[in-house]
């Protein structure tokens, strides 16, 4: 088995057990790891994880982190990336490196602002044609930009 070069997932509070799920999922087949990073909004017990039938949860690398900070402090050497819709660059602009940490927020408000304020140069955004849509839905987001990551780094053959 052939492993993609390593990247990272990180949701700040995530609310929908689905959106989760399904990044889980996409990380799993991307042996890239995933964060949750303060209150979720579900339940990830065994009991849980069961009853929502993901049997490939076992196969995700997925750690907890009560703030932002300590998931900072557990990838020193990532530079962290935030996917936002106020984010500065098109996230097909940007150059991705192995090692790299793509944050998403909740579904219902995104990331602060003063996180994507304070990472400005780091910051990406998707474009979204029509004006009247506010925002994708998370698991697309992040199933967009970590296939331009690993696309980008490593040409990602089929």
């Amino acid at each position: 088995m052939r492993q993609t070069p390593r990247l990272h997932i990180a949701l700040i509070e995530p609310e929908i057990p689905q959106n989760t799920g399904n990044i889980a999922r996409l990380c799993g087949a991307t042996f890239s790891s995933l964060h949750l990073v303060g209150k979720l909004g579900f339940r990830v017990d065994e009991k849980a994880v069961r009853r929502a039938g993901l049997d490939y949860w076992e196969q995700v690398d997925i750690r907890y982190h009560r703030e932002i900070t300590d998931l900072y402090q557990s990838l020193p050497g990532s530079r962290f990336l935030f996917v936002e819709t106020t984010g500065f660059h098109n996230y097909r602009n940007f150059s991705y490196r192995n090692d790299d940490c793509l944050v998403f927020g909740r579904e219902t408000k995104g990331l602060p602002e003063g996180l994507i304020g304070e990472n400005v140069e780091r910051s990406l955004r998707i474009p979204v044609p029509n004006e009247r849509i506010r925002s994708l839905n998370l698991a697309n987001c992040v199933a967009i930009v970590l296939y331009e990551a690993l696309s980008q780094i490593q040409g990602l053959e089929g």
